[in-house]
């Protein structure tokens, strides 16, 4: 009789635990913690609406719903935060590149374009 109830004391415990957890969870940001992949569908989701945004600011001028003035100085927010975002993701990309299969490639590349040039200059 006594393993029952301690069977039963872990199964409630381990229930309650899980019920907590389901609770809780939409409390916490996991994207913290789940990597840099979810931080980068962020800034791609936060581009894109930038982008967004600029469109609608460029179709109200020229609907004459926003002043020229208004106009340029929303515009020219939007652009700076658009090109501090590009400027990230370029940052990013060039960090993860391999130079050496870069350069590799340049090479196969550039040969390929020799053998090209040859080709055509005996077709003459």
């Amino acid at each position: 009789m006594q393993d029952i109830s301690v069977i039963s004391i872990v199964c409630t415990a381990v229930l309650a635990l899980v019920c907590l957890f389901f609770i809780l969870s939409p409390l916490f940001k996991w994207e913290a913690y789940l990597g840099i992949m979810a931080k980068e569908q962020d800034i791609s989701q936060i581009k894109e609406n930038l982008f967004s945004t600029l469109n609608e600011i460029e179709f109200e001028y020229k609907m004459d719903k926003i002043s020229h003035n208004d106009y340029k100085n929303l515009k020219k927010q939007y652009e700076v935060q658009i090109a501090g975002i590009l400027k990230d993701e370029e940052k990013f990309a060039s960090s993860n590149v391999d130079n050496s299969l870069m350069d590799e490639v340049e090479r196969e590349i550039e040969a390929t374009m020799q053998s090209y040039k040859k080709k055509k200059g005996e077709g003459k």
